[in-house]
């Protein structure tokens, strides 16, 4: 009987688990009939796919290098445990999964070690901190990107074991709901406009950028009436998030407007039924400007996580939307520029209808670039192609 195959996989974010558990799943289709054996840092996604979790990824999601700083223990940990079960497993490949922080440096121990390293979704160093291509160029067997002008840029640097799969979220972004159902069930007026407000993923995200967004709200309705308001969040823990939000802006005075609905789930329903967006900068623009929907990008992080990036990034554009198009097709609003009153002008702006529709045509030409469904399967060919050319050498 043959022995399994062995493939180590390593995420430490639930956008990382999801997207591993998806090339997992390819992985196993390729070839049904052979037996696999996948371990590594693991979410529940990954698990569900059949992932032995030597590390379990839940905790693992840390925003911001100060926020790294005081997990220390925790990722030594983790990284030793990975390193430790390498060794002891022997793994065919390991596949690292974004989370850059972790991973560069588990690439670099791991290919000291004689292990062929994959390294999956790239890290955003055409961003920040260049400095890092080296271990990309050292350490990585196969780097595969999922943003159209990666590719180009490595190669200017001289990295050319780069392959672009496509983008995940190319076949992943489906809205279920038009205007009319959607409408109906969260009592909107399908006539009147419709405002997205997408206060990011993280509690920190939102503890410090909901209440901007918010405060933006009630001064658009002391301009003018009709506007409604809805606020997607990814998961119910944050509930209490908005709730304080909403509730601490009344507190202080502020008139908000009269409708104002919190889903939960339904991200990609409440920006295709929105007129215009405030969407946190992060996946979140790439998945806006798939659905189309004219927005402006928000950011605001602590004063010493600003501190500390902002000496390090060397692109113009924060918002990945921009940095695809090679130009600023959304306004940036990011740190002291995100207040209430520009934030408030600008989507009053996005809501001319010329406006609008220029927007929408040159979001539909962006959302093009990022290629045909489909990169799961694109990336599990790539992997098993390397596999096999080690086996020939």
């Amino acid at each position: 009987m043959p022995l399994p195959r062995s493939i180590m996989i390593v995420a430490g974010e639930p956008s990382g688990d999801r997207h591993a558990a998806k090339l997992v799943e390819a992985i196993r289709q390729s070839d049904p009939e052979a037996k696999w054996d996948f371990f590594g840092s693991a979410g529940p996604m990954m698990r569900g796919a059949g992932v032995d979790p030597i590390v379990v990824a839940d905790e693992l999601a840390i925003m911001g290098i100060a926020e790294i700083g005081l997990a220390l223990p925790m990722f030594l940990s983790a990284f030793r445990a990975l390193r430790n079960a390498a060794v002891t497993r022997r793994p065919q490949v390991a596949i690292l999964v974004d989370f850059p922080e972790f991973n560069l440096k588990l690439a670099k121990s791991l290919k000291k070690r004689g292990f062929t390293v994959v390294y999956y979704i790239s890290p955003q160093m055409w961003a920040w901190r260049q400095y890092r291509i080296r271990t990309i160029r050292r350490y990585v067997d196969l780097l595969l990107t999922i943003l159209p002008f990666e590719k180009e840029w490595y190669a200017k640097l001289g990295v050319d074991h780069v392959e672009f799969v496509g983008n995940p979220l190319a076949s992943e972004v489906h809205p279920s709901m038009d205007r009319d159902k959607f409408c109906k069930k969260h009592s909107l007026n399908p006539d009147l406009p419709i405002i997205a407000l997408l206060p990011g993923s993280r509690r920190k995200e939102i503890v410090r950028i909901l209440p901007v967004l918010i405060e933006a709200a009630a001064e658009m309705i002391s301009r003018g009436d009709g506007y409604q308001f809805v606020i997607p969040i990814a998961h119910e823990r944050h509930l209490s998030d908005v709730s304080a939000a909403i509730d601490d802006a009344k507190l202080i005075g502020r008139i908000l407007p009269d409708v104002i609905r919190v889903v939960t789930g339904e991200t990609y329903d409440a920006l295709n039924v929105a007129d215009v967006a405030a969407v946190t900068s992060g996946t979140a623009t790439l998945e806006t400007g798939i659905i189309g929907t004219p927005m402006v990008i928000v950011y605001k992080t602590s004063k010493i996580n600003f501190s500390l990036i902002t000496p390090l990034i060397s692109v113009e554009h924060f918002g990945l939307i921009n940095l695809i198009a090679g130009e600023r097709i959304a306004k940036e609003l990011i740190q002291k520029d995100l207040t209430p009153s520009i934030l408030s002008v600008e989507l009053e702006r996005l809501m001319d209808p010329d406006v609008n529709k220029e927007m929408r045509t040159k979001l539909r030409d962006i959302a093009a670039k990022l290629g045909p469904g489909g990169t799961s399967e694109r990336a599990a060919s790539a992997i098993l192609r390397l596999i096999a050319s080690q086996r020939s050498d």
